[in-house]
């Protein structure tokens, strides 16, 4: 219940871009010639694209990085390369699925990278592909973040370190606040005089624009240096208008609801701070300690209430009560912290239980003021060890001592803390935990977080809202409120037709109870917005499901069994439905080489990003699923998609090539029940049978079995063997339970995939589905229903215009000198994610394909799998 701006340091929005080698001699033989930063905020929520683009001027291919620091409350929801005129793109999935296809190509003992970075506020996005000479390559990375409100400004912090100079270069950031905004500041650490002039600032009314765009002798760091200039922070700042407490928004069925009151007195303060003064502290960090507190004794006001507690091997306390903060008192306060110093082990138990002690008596005496906003701070840097040392027991006395009354802050000093046992229990008590880094400023570190928790100005305050219009609400109850930060509160309607909302809002000040109701109908919201051009889509909806998320998240971290199974289905679940990379999900991006394939694993952490990279195929001609047909376009960066509609039992040619003598065909089952109307049966890939004649091969594959017959010798494998198998032209691996990877002499190779389905399910039954890769290798007399595609096709797309399905325009396709007409849609790719499948956007022709496959369609119906 602590204030959102104490989440992390998701106030800061920090970017650095910068690329480097394997070989600092090759660095002049790859130009990066474009990079380009833009920002659009729409009500503090940002979407943020990072654009690079860069050419492999010399003659010989070399690998390049990408990596971008992010902050560490950002979700990355899109992440693509393209790789002169293909795109690769990203995709969400569930993290168990990657980490899974790491460990297997580590057991393999195929190359494979975990990278794991994290920085105060950030963490690190890497991927790395190679680049063919003369060839350009374009990485774009999206990523969205709710900016919080701290010490009265939005602030957005950008690192920039392009390590070389950049022909286009250029951080663009427009801003649209529909209450108005009443400054707008951009400053940088590297700005120069002669870069000061750079920087384009503009704000009018709701609209804000920065824009920073150096040309390259701008850049250089002297007239004929090649050394870049960029290299430091670039900050923006703004605030909005207030001319109420709150501001809420209607959109399409969500709302958002900003609160934050200004001109009211601060609240008295009775904060009791818990200090770690065990051997482990001793040398700059109790040096450290001492001067924060120091200063932030001087920043105490005089109707404030305070104590010491120290704990090592026994618990000190400087008074056996709080003590008001008159000037003498503060001055006898000075004098005891100059005299902290280190002794024993880690009481970490005993000094909280007396710290909540005295600040319960305080209260059940009425020794403090009834209107006052109780706080204790707790500095820790290790583990403990001495009374109570299990932190599950501690965590359960706390909770219960406190009962709900406080926040306890939680500050973990360096490396050797158990951060997650802090933060557990900070989260269980309304408050939160923060690192404080060992570095030079660790005493400004604790200053500052200090200044966050310094000014409450409200207590208990509650946002309500009618409990039968509103579902999906996020937190609207909040123990304080500082000054200079923001309340957030999102939902949606029951009934997604409701336009209109009214909101009741308490909370106790220093004088009385602040008391209000707000109205609002999107009607009004509409109306404030019609001036603004780049909002993006459902913001409002997106902003909803990322503050979900991430309150889901803090709750997940302190709970336990059936109700942290709970959030983790429904965290889970938003991830996937909304693209965001959280603690959950993956984004997965394929990258082509030479003869084999990557993908980058990016997996957002607590702390941090983990970037795995393992050999995975890329996405080419496959057939799956009803039977679906995908055939990749790769110089449209599209597809197009058919399906095939033919009965159980029957036989369908996908690939023959009389060069190699490769074929596959493939047996179609249906439902265990037929459907009562016949044109809608449901049939997929029961059996396929793959084979060549030229080296006497066969391999059948059903979703139970796999059998290869060599001549006259047979060998059989169940989808519950892991195997890697090498013969004379045929090298089979079967992963267990999902798919295999087949390749015959040095000709293509497929994937297949097995799909399974709840055994007692009362319908469907497992199926298969077929993936080709290095389809080059057949051919070009390769026909069948898939293997016709093989070969380089093309297509004009004319006349999109609105189909059936409003979210499917039609579109006339121009393609063989035919005229079709086909429906932009989306087909399922279950290669890399065969329960929910990646979905593939597609135009898709009607009618089995007819049209565009040679012939009809049952002209491919062939006897039997060989």
């Amino acid at each position: 219940d602590s204030m959102p701006l104490l989440w992390g340091s998701a106030t800061q929005l920090i970017i650095t871009l910068f690329f480097s080698f394997f070989n600092p001699q090759v660095v002049n033989g790859i130009e990066i010639y474009s990079m380009k930063i833009d920002s659009k905020v729409t009500s503090r929520f940002a979407r943020n694209v990072i654009t690079s683009r860069a050419v492999n001027r010399g003659n010989v291919h070399k690998e390049v990085f990408f990596d971008v620091e992010l902050p560490k409350t950002a979700f990355i929801t899109n992440f693509s390369m393209t790789i002169d005129g293909v795109t690769y793109p990203g995709y969400i999935k569930e993290k168990e699925a990657a980490k899974q296809e790491y460990e297997k190509a580590v057991s393999k003992g195929q190359t494979a990278g975990l990278v794991k970075a994290s920085g105060r506020k950030t963490e690190k996005f890497t991927v790395s592909v190679n680049i063919a000479a003369a060839s350009k390559v374009t990485f774009e990375l999206t990523y969205e973040e709710l900016l919080k409100r701290q010490f009265g400004k939005y602030e957005m912090f950008i690192k920039v370190k392009p390590k070389q100079l950049v022909k286009d270069f250029e951080i663009d950031i427009s801003i649209f606040e529909p209450q108005g905004i009443t400054e707008l500041e951009a400053e940088g650490t590297f700005i120069t005089n002669d870069l000061q002039n750079v920087i384009k600032k503009t704000f009018s009314d709701k609209k804000g624009h920065i824009s920073f765009k150096p040309t390259l002798d701008q850049q250089r760091t002297c007239a004929n240096c090649s050394q870049s200039l960029l290299d430091g922070d670039f900050t923006v700042k703004y605030d909005v208008k207030r001319t109420t407490p709150d501001n809420l928004q209607i959109v399409n069925g969500y709302f958002v609801h900003f609160f934050a009151p200004t001109n009211l007195p601060q609240l008295p303060k009775n904060i009791i701070f818990v200090i770690d003064i065990s051997g482990s502290m001793s040398g700059r960090e109790i040096e450290q300690t001492r001067e924060a507190l120091l200063k932030i004794l001087d920043d105490i006001r005089d109707d404030d209430f305070f104590n010491f507690i120290l704990f090592g091997s026994d618990v000190h306390t400087w008074k056996e009560k709080l003590i008001k903060a008159t000037p003498e008192n503060l001055d006898e306060a000075r004098k005891f912290v100059r005299g902290i110093d280190t002794e024993g082990m880690t009481n970490l138990y005993g000094g909280m239980m007396k710290g909540i002690e005295i600040l319960n008596a305080a209260h059940e005496e009425k020794f403090v003021p009834k209107r006052s906003a109780s706080i204790i701070i707790m500095l820790t840097d290790g583990q403990p060890n001495v009374g109570i040392s299990n932190t599950e027991d501690i965590r359960t006395h706390v909770k219960k001592a406190i009962e709900g009354k406080y926040p306890l802050y939680n500050l973990g000093f360096g490396y050797g803390v158990d951060y997650g046992f802090l933060e557990k229990m900070a989260l269980e008590n309304k408050g939160l935990a923060r690192r404080i880094y060992p570095d030079s400023d660790s005493a400004l570190q604790l200053q500052g977080f200090y200044d966050e928790v310094s000014n409450p100005m409200l207590m208990d305050v509650e946002l309500h809202y009618p409990e039968n219009e509103i579902s999906g609400l996020t937190k609207n109850s909040f123990k304080h409120f500082y000054d200079g930060s923001e309340i957030v509160v999102a939902g949606r309607f029951a009934d997604i037709n409701q336009n209109s909302l009214t909101v009741d809002v308490k909370g106790e000040g220093a004088n009385d109870v602040l008391s209000f109701t707000t109205q609002q109908d999107a009607e009004q919201t509409a109306k404030a917005f019609q001036e603004q051009e780049y909002i993006f889509g459902d913001y409002i909806e997106r902003l909803w499901a990322y503050l979900t998320i991430e309150q889901l998240l803090e709750k997940r971290t302190a709970a336990t069994g059936e109700e942290k199974e709970n959030l983790t289905a429904e965290v889970l679940d938003l991830s996937l439905k909304y693209k965001f990379v959280t603690p959950l999900t993956s984004m997965v991006v394929t990258k082509p080489e030479d003869y084999d394939n990557q993908a980058g694993i990016a997996d957002k952490t607590t702390e941090g990003i983990d970037i795995f990279t393992v050999f995975i195929p890329p996405s080419q001609n496959s057939v799956d699923g009803d039977p679906h047909f995908i055939i990749s376009v790769p110089q449209k960066e599209d597809a197009i998609c058919f399906n095939i509609n033919e009965k159980p039992g029957d036989v369908l040619s996908l690939i023959n090539d009389p060069v190699t003598g490769i074929t596959v065909n493939g047996e179609l089952i249906g439902d265990k029940r037929a459907n009562s109307d016949a044109n809608s049966q449901n049939t997929y890939f029961g059996k396929l049978g793959i084979a060549n004649k030229y080296l006497n091969l066969k391999v059948t594959v059903t979703s139970e079995k796999i059998t290869i017959q060599n001549g006259n010798e047979k060998t059989a494998f169940t989808w519950l063997d892991s195997v890697t198998l090498q013969q004379e032209g045929l090298t089979l691996i079967i992963n267990k339970e999902k798919n295999l990877v087949l390749s015959m002499g040095d000709g293509a190779s497929f994937v297949i995939v097995l799909h399974q389905v709840w055994k007692k399910h009362p319908l469907h039954q497992d199926f298969l589905g077929l993936y080709t890769l290095k389809s080059h290798k057949l051919s070009e007399q390769t026909h069948g229903l898939l293997g016709q595609f093989f070969h380089p096709i093309d297509f004009t797309i004319l006349e999109i215009h609105p189909g059936s399905d409003p979210k499917k325009p039609d579109a006339t396709m121009i393609i063989k000198n035919k005229e079709l007409t086909v429906t932009r849609g989306w087909q399922k790719d279950y290669r890399k994610d065969p329960k929910h499948g990646i979905d593939i956007p597609c135009w898709f022709v009607h009618n089995n394909g007819a049209g565009l496959v040679d012939g009809v369609h049952t002209d491919y119906l062939v006897s039997s799998l060989f």
